[in-house]
């Protein structure tokens, strides 16, 4: 059985968003901090999650991914604040 993934947007320090995805939530927001994870969020660090959903599979969170990309600011900023501003991650749970 295959593990289940997450869909997820970074705010980064300058007020932008990053969209990916993973299967270990807690391991991913680690690398990315560290500045291993993207070259994007490299350069603007420190970031958090502000919003994630879970996906059954990779290939269905790769398609999420697309299809969240697409998504204009506004409708981006929409899905954050269904879930708050900020979301802490407990690497127990997740």
């Amino acid at each position: 059985m295959e593990r289940p993934y997450y869909v997820y947007i970074l705010k980064c320090s300058d007020d932008t968003f990053y969209i990916g995805i993973t299967n270990c939530l807690s391991k991913r927001l680690a690398a990315h901090n560290r500045g291993v994870a993207s070259k994007y969020t490299r350069t603007r660090l420190p970031v958090r999650y502000c919003y994630y959903e879970q996906v059954p599979n990779r290939s269905s969170a790769l398609k999420r991914e697309i299809q969240m990309k697409k998504l204009s600011r506004k409708q981006k900023e929409s899905l954050v604040a269904q879930r708050g501003d900020q979301i802490d991650v407990d690497p127990k749970k997740l």
